[in-house]
């Protein structure tokens, strides 16, 4: 009997130790931040460019509080918006995801979409996250209206960079664009967009929703300076460690040590190498709404201030 009470008595602290941790993920997953970063890529002498990066809201009408802080990323005053993509999570999300942009549409932007912008979600185990995913489940699955989500931030005045390269000039500066549709969906058509990055543009671009490697590769050869990608969540769940925190997922072929943040590709390469480019990978904001848990790993913006090189 001693063992057995014992092994109750083991088995009710590991449920609590569980309930804690979810609730600690339910609440994270709420405690949306800012991210920032300093970039040297703009031609000496210029202006900066400050640069906000959206990706994964996985919007759902009753998400209040998200919507509420989008509409307050409007004071971070940006120069340019880039959306890669995954912003629906709902049939009915397409009104409030642009109501929730609101004065951001006022400002140059482009964008590219991502799988959950074609398709709606699914019932899903929160660590789900954490094991291969191929998108083959998306085969059968209803579609979302993301032809109303493009015609809303076209109309807008944002570029569509669906397999497209395009050109833009913010301020001061003329940008040369590049951005395909969902890797992960294998959306994506390379040959459309390769070829050598406008040599004559202040600042090459390139945009996808997720950071494959034959992409990153692509884009990296053909001069863009920085590349611009989401879909990774940074991870979702990851480890926390004394001075960070480890990646075990991707939800792609990027290695987890560059699951979010800014980095080089490719990942041994410095600024001035031939075919490299910085990376930026966005955690996002959002997730599936039927696992809204992280562990370590905010729900983010990213706000790129573009500097001068030297």
């Amino acid at each position: 009997m001693g063992f057995v009470r014992a092994l109750l008595r083991t088995a009710a602290l590991g449920g609590l130790a569980g309930a804690g941790v979810t609730s600690y993920a339910l609440w994270e997953a709420r405690q949306y931040t800012v991210r920032r970063y300093d970039v040297q890529v703009l031609p000496a002498g210029m202006r900066p460019l400050r640069v906000l990066h959206l990706t994964d809201i996985h919007m759902t009408p009753g998400q209040t509080r998200k919507q509420e802080w989008l509409r307050s990323l409007a004071a971070l005053s940006p120069d340019l918006v880039i959306d890669t993509g995954d912003n629906l999570a709902h049939r009915r999300a397409v009104p409030v995801v642009l109501d929730s942009l609101g004065p951001l549409l006022d400002v140059p932007g482009v964008f590219v979409h991502g799988s959950n912008d074609y398709f709606e979600p699914g019932l899903r185990n929160p660590f789900g996250y954490l094991l291969p995913d191929d998108g083959k489940r998306y085969d059968h699955t209803p579609q979302l209206p993301w032809r109303e989500l493009s015609a809303g931030l076209a109309g807008a005045g944002w570029l569509d960079l669906t397999n497209r390269r395009a050109g833009l000039t913010v301020g001061e500066a003329t940008l040369a664009f590049a951005g395909v549709d969902d890797p992960h969906l294998s959306y994506d058509d390379l040959p459309a967009v390769a070829g050598p990055a406008d040599a004559t543009a202040d600042l090459r671009l390139a945009v996808a929703h997720a950071p494959y490697l034959r992409v990153l590769d692509q884009f990296a050869a053909d001069g863009y300076d920085a590349i611009v990608a989401g879909h990774t969540h940074g991870g979702q769940v990851r480890l926390p460690l004394p001075g960070g925190s480890r990646a075990y997922a991707t939800n792609c072929d990027l290695e987890p040590a560059r699951a979010r943040g800014l980095s080089r590709h490719p990942a041994d390469s410095r600024p001035g190498d031939p075919g490299s480019s910085w990376l930026e990978v966005s955690a996002g904001i959002g997730t599936n709404p039927y696992s809204r848990v992280r562990i370590a790993c905010r729900p983010e913006a990213v706000l790129l201030t573009l500097l001068p090189v030297g």
